[in-house]
């Protein structure tokens, strides 16, 4: 490989890399502080950098929000759609759909707050975007449950597919801060049945 290309692939990585820790950053600091207690000078110290150079890489401050927003999405949705690839029954596709939905709000407890407290903070098109993305995701549970409940109205699966997620999202950031912390492992088996046995049930 000619070092030119070689220098350029390393420094196209190291800009991936930072883009991926801003974000992360940013979700940190604006679950822990809320879309207008962060500034650009923050997040960007948070990585190393000075808060103009955060420009390099997102546009705005809002335009980050959105980027956070929109990944989780379409983690959310490709992760649903995978899971529903592999052939099952429908109590099994529940089951694994919701043991991925609680891996993600365990690793991504901090993006789940920002979505509940900043989303009227987004652009409309990132707005519109999420909105999207969101029902999508919802349709993938809602076909599963219609399966496992075939006498229930479209409107009652969505109601208990929007249940099932606040369950599961309200718990692994506020289960925190309990004296004595669940290890991760021990709060998903607990979710996962809770879930299970909520969305399962006729």
């Amino acid at each position: 490989m000619h070092p030119s290309t070689t220098a350029a692939t390393g420094r196209d990585r190291a800009k991936a890399e930072r883009h991926d820790s801003l974000l992360h950053e940013a979700a940190a600091l604006f679950a822990e502080r809320g879309f207008d207690g962060v500034s650009l000078e923050d997040i960007g110290s948070s990585v190393g950098i000075t808060g103009p150079a955060v420009y390099r890489h997102f546009p705005s401050k809002r335009a980050l929000l959105g980027a956070i927003l929109r990944r989780a999405s379409e983690r959310l949705l490709t992760g649903g759609r995978r899971v529903l690839a592999r052939e099952a029954g429908p109590r099994d596709q529940l089951r694994e759909l919701i043991d991925f939905h609680v891996e993600f709000a365990l690793a991504d407890a901090e993006v789940i707050r920002v979505q509940d407290r900043d989303f009227a903070r987004l652009s409309d098109d990132d707005r519109h975007v999420v909105r999207r993305l969101q029902r999508e995701y919802v349709e993938l549970w809602t076909d599963v449950l219609a399966r496992l409940h075939p006498d229930r109205a479209a409107a009652d699966l969505r109601v208990r597919a929007h249940a099932g997620f606040g369950l599961i999202n309200s718990t692994p950031y506020s289960v925190r801060a309990l004296r004595d912390v669940p290890s991760d492992d021990a709060v998903h088996d607990i979710l996962s049945d809770m879930a299970f046995a909520a969305l399962a049930a006729h």
